[in-house]
């Protein structure tokens, strides 16, 4: 029988604020939460596909939220296997790394948007109007599965 493949779960428990982002290439939806209560709240919407302008966004909500680590939503197909988005959000997520010195954790992010979607639904938020505020909803749903499990997080 031939050995599984060993994937790194977090070597740390992050303390304090979280920021995680739902990386599209025409949006980043953005949410916060801290561990102490260990409750993610969507935040905002960068809708920009400048990627100076996205990282100006960022780099004003991480001094504003001085987060202690970040997530990023890593998508996949249903089925585990890459996404055509896949190896663009780990390179935004190696990005973050890089460019902020955090860490920064990658989760698997599948069904997070149908989540979210009927979590505005339930909130009264129906069509067209979910469009801005989709991507930072499901971004609350990454995170909230991080403190859900974070065992579950990959270290980009």
């Amino acid at each position: 029988m031939p050995e599984e493949a060993v994937i790194p779960t977090v070597a740390f428990t992050p303390q304090g604020t979280l920021l995680a982002f739902d990386f599209g290439t025409k949006r980043i939806g953005i949410a916060v939460g801290n561990t102490l209560l260990r409750r993610a709240n969507p935040l905002t919407t960068i809708s920009t596909e400048k990627t100076v302008a996205r990282f100006a966004a960022i780099a004003a909500l991480l001094d504003e939220w001085q987060p202690g680590a970040l997530v990023v939503g890593l998508p996949s197909n249903d089925d585990g296997t890459p996404h055509e988005l896949t190896a663009l959000c780990r390179r935004f997520a190696n990005r973050l790394k890089g460019r902020f010195n955090l860490p920064t954790i990658l989760l698997d992010e599948r069904y997070t948007s149908l989540a979210a979607s009927a979590q505005l639904k339930e909130e009264g938020i129906h069509g067209m109007k979910q469009k801005t505020l989709i991507d930072q909803y499901a971004a609350q749903q990454i995170l909230q599965a991080y403190f859900d499990e974070p065992a579950a997080g990959i270290l980009a």
